[in-house]
C-alpha cells in the first residue's frame, strides 16, 4: 500500500472576505482543512485620519475620531474630550458627566448588538441578526434625536455637550429600557443552549489568562479569559464608582465565554443607563459656560454683540490648549481605548494617537486560529469583534 502523503496549501481569507469585518486579510497555511500557520496584512482600509487631525481645530477633531472606530462613536468623542480637558483644567458639570456615561453606555449596547448580529450570522444564526438590529433601529433612533445624525452625532463636544436634550429623550431612552430586557434573554433563548451553536463555540480559539495579558488584550476578549480589568471600575472618569454594576468575567477564554460575557455587559450596561436617567434632569446646565471654550447660547447670540462676537472667535479661530500631553482612558465596548493628545499651545493639535483595542485583537488571531479548523476561523474573527477603522487610521 502506497505511504499517504499531503502537502500544505496557502490560500487568502480577504481582504474582501464579509467574514473578516472589513478589509482584513489572512494568509493561511493549510494542511487539509487545519491552520498551521496565519499572517496577518493590515492597512487596506486606512484613512489617514491620524494625520488629517493634525490640520483641524481642537472641536474639528471629533467628528474624525468619531469614524475611528466607527460602532463607538460616543465613547470615542469622550476619551477625546477627557483628554482635552485634562489639559485645559476644566471640569464639566454632573449633569453632563451623567449625560455622557448613558450615552456611552447605549452606545456600548448598540455596538455588543452589531457584534451578537454579525456573529451569529456568520456561524449559521440569521435568525438573531434580524433580531438584534430590530433593537439596534431604536438606539440608532435616540442618536437621530439628539443629535440628528444616527451613526456619528457628534453630540459631546470639549468642555460638555453640543446643546441640551431634546424634549422627549426621556421617554424614548425608558421606553428602550423597559423593552430590551426581555429582548436580550431572547437572544440568550435562540443561542445559548443551542447545540450547534455550542459546537460551533466551546473549546474554539481559546486564551489562557497569561496569553491574554501577554499580547495587551482589554475588554471582553481579555475578561472571557479571566483578566478583570475594566477602566470604569480601575480608573474611574465621569463618576462611574458612584454607579451600581458588575465586571463579567469568564474562565475559558473561548468563543463561547466571550459570548457570555458581552451579553452580561449588556444587561449591566441597562442597569447604569437606568441609574444615570434617573440622575438627568430633562433640562438644566448641558456645557462648563466658558465662552472661551464652548459657543455662547443662541439667545445671546441674537441680542448682544459681545456674544455674537465670542461665537465668531469660537467658529473661526477655535481656542487655544495648554502645552502639554494627556491621556484619560476610558471603557469602550472593546475595551480600553484612549487618545493620547499633545498640545503645542495652539488652536490645533501637535498629535493625536489612538489607542486602538482592534489593533491587539487582530495580533492575537494567529494565536487563537492556529492549530484549529479553517471552519472556526470565522468563528474566532467573529468573537474578537475587531473594528478595521480603528485599526487602520
Amino acid at each position: 500500500m502506497p505511504e499517504l502523503r499531503t502537502e500544505t496549501m496557502t490560500v487568502n481569507m480577504g481582504p474582501q472576505h464579509p467574514s473578516t469585518h472589513g478589509v482584513l486579510r489572512l494568509v493561511l497555511t493549510l494542511d487539509g482543512e487545519v491552520v498551521i500557520s496565519s499572517d496577518i496584512t493590515i492597512g487596506y482600509l486606512h484613512t489617514g485620519i491620524e494625520k488629517t487631525i493634525e490640520q483641524k481645530k481642537w472641536q474639528q477633531v471629533i467628528p474624525l475620531v468619531e469614524r475611528m472606530d466607527y460602532l463607538s462613536s460616543q465613547s470615542n468623542s469622550m476619551a477625546f474630550c477627557l483628554s482635552v480637558e485634562q489639559l485645559l483644567g476644566i471640569e464639566v458639570p454632573d449633569r453632563v458627566k451623567w449625560i455622557r456615561v448613558l450615552l456611552a453606555e447605549l452606545q456600548r449596547i448598540n455596538s455588543h448588538l452589531v457584534w451578537l448580529g454579525t456573529h451569529g450570522m456568520e456561524i449559521g444564526a440569521v435568525t438573531v441578526m434580524l433580531y438584534c438590529f430590530r433593537e439596534r433601529e431604536l438606539l440608532l433612533n435616540i442618536n437621530e434625536l439628539i443629535a440628528g445624525f444616527r451613526m456619528f452625532p457628534s453630540y459631546m463636544r470639549i468642555g460638555g455637550l453640543r446643546e441640551d436634550l431634546p424634549p422627549g429623550f426621556h421617554d424614548a431612552v425608558r421606553a428602550f429600557l423597559d423593552r430590551f430586557p426581555p429582548k436580550l434573554q431572547e437572544y440568550q433563548d435562540l443561542l445559548t443552549k443551542n447545540p450547534i451553536y455550542i459546537k460551533r463555540t466551546k473549546g474554539v480559539g481559546a486564551l489562557t489568562r497569561e496569553e491574554a495579558l501577554g499580547l495587551g488584550l482589554v475588554g471582553p476578549l481579555a475578561r472571557a479569559s479571566g483578566v478583570a480589568y475594566d477602566v470604569r471600575r480601575a480608573f474611574p472618569y465621569l463618576g462611574y464608582e458612584t454607579f451600581d454594576f458588575d465586571v463579567p468575567v469568564g474562565g475559558n477564554g473561548d468563543v463561547f465565554d466571550r459570548y457570555l460575557v458581552r451579553i452580561e455587559e449588556m444587561r449591566q450596561s441597562t442597569s447604569i443607563c437606568r441609574q444615570a436617567l434617573e440622575r438627568i434632569t430633562p433640562t438644566g446646565v448641558f456645557d462648563i459656560e466658558d465662552y472661551r471654550i464652548v459657543p455662547p447660547p443662541k439667545d445671546r447670540v441674537y441680542t448682544e454683540m459681545e456674544a455674537l462676537i465670542q461665537h465668531f472667535l469660537i467658529y473661526s479661530q477655535g481656542f487655544n490648549v495648554p502645552a502639554g500631553e494627556a491621556y484619560v482612558p476610558v471603557e469602550g465596548p472593546r475595551g480600553e481605548q484612549g487618545f493620547y493628545v499633545v498640545s503645542d499651545g495652539t488652536n490645533r493639535p501637535v498629535r493625536v494617537k489612538p489607542r486602538a483595542p482592534s489593533l491587539l485583537a487582530c495580533q492575537a488571531l494567529p494565536k487563537m486560529i492556529v492549530g484549529g479548523l479553517i471552519a472556526d476561523v470565522i468563528a474566532v474573527i467573529g468573537s474578537t469583534d475587531v473594528v478595521m477603522g480603528d485599526v487602520d487610521r
